[in-house]
């Protein structure tokens, strides 16, 4: 059997995604002068206990900096489910319905911070590939429960460079998707303060969506450690922390009922604990 020509493109993509994870997973631990991340293999087994691959669950609790956050990468195969398989017919993926297969790999990245002064923050770049496409998603956006403009403005800043680099209209386009997505219209409200979010890209240019992803994932270090880095001697009140806790809890509801990626994780069989790394360790509701 001739080989696949996007094997070659599949393997970059997934060697890509372990070196920003190690890159950031370094990062943060430089801020911690104690914690460190505690690394858990994840797999993922067909029907019949196959091999359709796995990854590494990355999580660092309790910290100075970070109360809890998770870096995860994985690199999946197989057959969709039935739910999932009619999801992606309804937004239009070339020969789903006739043939389930997928292949899916990407980093996801969640940080709830122990300051209520530093933003929370959501990470993630992927690639997906069917017999009929493929294509390109992520984004990254900031959760603030007290919201500083200029954390804001350095925030967006980073990311528009990004994508003005790649093409100058990506980033009203992916800020205006942003907005969209990242709304939980059982509140009317927004989940944080924004950033970008994309889905499908495919310009018919494989190197050129690749470039723009990495870019992408490029931008996060930028973006957020210098926020993070501002806030960590803010003192904070129990009235901040309040602040915090409740915030935490619009986080946990949107990921639970809205999150595309929580929603394909769960139907597709991933290990459900890499999946649900996502919610805060702790949250309150008024």
């Amino acid at each position: 059997m001739a080989p696949d020509p996007f094997d070659a493109r599949k393997a970059a993509a997934s060697a890509w995604f372990a070196t920003l994870r190690d890159r950031i997973v370094a990062a943060f631990e430089a801020l911690e002068p104690e914690a460190r991340f505690a690394v858990t293999p994840t797999t993922r087994s067909g029907p019949a206990g196959e091999d359709h691959g796995g990854g590494r669950m990355s999580v660092l609790r309790g910290g100075r900096v970070f109360e809890k956050v998770g870096v995860n990468i994985s690199t999946v195969w197989g057959s969709l489910a039935p739910p999932a398989q009619r999801a992606m017919a309804a937004r239009g993926v070339p020969g789903i319905e006739a043939d389930p297969r997928f292949w899916a790999s990407g980093i996801s990245l969640v940080a709830h911070m122990t300051n209520p002064h530093t933003p929370a923050v959501h990470m993630n770049t992927r690639m997906f590939w069917t017999p009929g496409a493929w294509w390109f998603g992520g984004g990254a956006d900031l959760n603030p429960c007290i919201e500083y403009p200029e954390d804001t403005a350095h925030f967006h800043a980073a990311l528009k460079a990004a994508c003005d680099a790649h093409d100058p209209g990506y980033y009203a386009r992916f800020k205006a998707w942003a907005d969209e997505y990242f709304f939980i219209p059982h509140r009317s409200r927004a989940r944080g303060v924004g950033g970008i979010f994309y889905d499908d890209l495919n310009t018919g240019d494989w190197e050129a969506d690749f470039a723009f992803t990495r870019a992408v994932g490029e931008a996060f270090l930028p973006a957020f450690l210098p926020v993070t880095e501002r806030r960590l001697g803010t003192p904070a009140s129990a009235r901040d922390r309040d602040c915090q806790l409740i915030h935490r809890g619009l986080y946990a509801e949107y990921n639970l009922v809205y999150d595309r990626g929580t929603k394909f994780g769960l139907e597709t069989g991933h290990n459900a604990d890499a999946v649900l790394m996502s919610l805060p360790p702790l949250a309150k509701w008024p």
